[in-house]
């Protein structure tokens, strides 16, 4: 996480060494590439996917929550001496990382710093200036289709959810449609709870059984409408694998631009840390994405790029309800067959007190406008000033994430 380590992950990416070259000959065509974001909604903890294992200061600020350093029980998986992966994250993850065919750019995200879901999740979909007025009728997917002329059949964009997000909205004409069942039901509902209510009705176990409920209702309502709000009706990482094959067969021939998100990501309390809430969502989001490469077959797996974003990150310390709260700075993940993966990607910096974001989050080092439109210029072609229409003002940094 020092900055030799940034230039030795980096690579050809700003030395011009062989191995990259060899990844870049890869890289997606212009003419097949496809492109599918996923928006992790509410926020999700990526100290806890992307585990900074050699930060003393990670261990002493998360007591309860901290994922062990490789080699210990429950502890990360090895990806550089700085950096583990989230265990549960074995089987579906890490063979695409050993590939090179996944890497994550962490310090990303944007100067938005209401730390708000809503306002942070409106801008990065928006991708214009925080400063000046906002113009919601263009998404910055919506630029990139009309940049790339998708209005042909073959190559038109998809919004793989219930309404049209932000990011799609504007002059090309955009369908949407939602692949994926309705998400569970809570374990007692309030039918349920009413009939053992009434079971208990002329027992000594009335008052607290009553008691139990209305506290449990309380404390439901008070955190979880925040969260479930978060998610602002994207649908949930369970049953996602089904979701993603389907979305993988209908961009194998006519969409190339997709967008999905996914919430539950707001996990001020409980979260847990090799297992628990946050793992058992990191595994089937895995496990998803996963299934989305393999769905696609080898040929347009070497054409297809999947960015994982989310709006920020979470407070480096644990809270007092063994969670954490909305943060600054997070990781971006970037798969695909032409992917130069293996590698953890973009400016990076030791992890400690000093270093900390306003002495409580992860700094923004990479602007994710500028990562993205460095992506979409190597992945289509695009010249500054076609990168400038899709992310106004801003210049695109070249990772080489392919």
């Amino acid at each position: 996480m020092l900055r030799r380590h940034y230039l030795q992950a980096l690579g050809a990416g700003a030395l011009g060494i062989a191995t990259a070259s060899a990844q870049v000959s890869a890289a997606p065509r212009a003419g097949d590439a496809r492109l599918l974001l996923v928006f992790l909604r509410g926020g999700y903890d990526c100290a806890n996917l992307l585990v900074p294992t050699s930060s003393s200061f990670y261990y002493e600020s998360r007591p309860n929550i901290a994922i062990a350093r490789p080699g210990q029980e429950g502890g990360a998986l090895e990806l550089t001496g700085d950096w583990g992966l989230h265990p549960v994250l074995a089987q579906s993850m890490l063979p695409l990382y050993q590939r090179r065919e996944l890497a994550f750019v962490p310090f990303a995200g944007t100067e938005d710093l209401s730390r708000s879901h809503f306002d942070t999740q409106d801008s990065i979909e928006l991708g214009q200036p925080l400063a000046g007025r906002r113009d919601y009728g263009s998404g910055f997917l919506n630029r990139l289709a009309a940049e790339l002329g998708a209005r042909q059949q073959d190559a038109s964009p998809m919004a793989f959810t219930s309404t049209l997000p932000l990011v799609l909205r504007g002059m090309v004409d955009v369908p949407n449609t939602a692949l994926a069942a309705a998400a569970g039901k809570p374990g007692v509902d309030e039918r349920q709870a009413g009939l053992i209510d009434m079971m208990y009705r002329s027992t000594s176990l009335a008052r607290p059984v009553a008691e139990g409920f209305a506290t449990q209702g309380e404390v439901a309502r008070s955190m979880q409408g925040e969260m479930d709000a978060a998610s602002r009706n994207a649908l949930s990482t369970k049953g996602f694998e089904g979701t993603a094959r389907r979305m993988a067969r209908l961009m194998q021939t006519r969409y190339h631009l997709g967008f999905v998100d996914v919430g539950g990501w707001d996990t001020h309390v409980g979260q847990g840390n090799a297992t628990g809430a946050l793992a058992n969502r990191l595994e089937e989001l895995g496990r998803g994405l996963a299934g989305f490469a393999d769905e696609m077959g080898t040929a347009a797996w070497k054409n297809t790029v999947v960015v994982v974003v989310s709006e920020f990150g979470r407070t480096f310390r644990e809270n007092g309800n063994r969670g954490t709260d909305h943060g600054h700075g997070t990781v971006f993940w970037v798969l695909g067959g032409g992917v130069g993966g293996g590698r953890i990607a973009g400016e990076q910096q030791a992890l400690s007190a000093t270093t900390l974001f306003q002495n409580r989050d992860y700094p923004v080092l990479n602007d994710y406008r500028a990562v993205l439109g460095g992506l979409f210029a190597r992945m289509y072609g695009l010249n500054a000033a076609a990168v400038g229409r899709v992310f106004p003002g801003t210049r695109g940094v070249d990772l080489r994430l392919v």
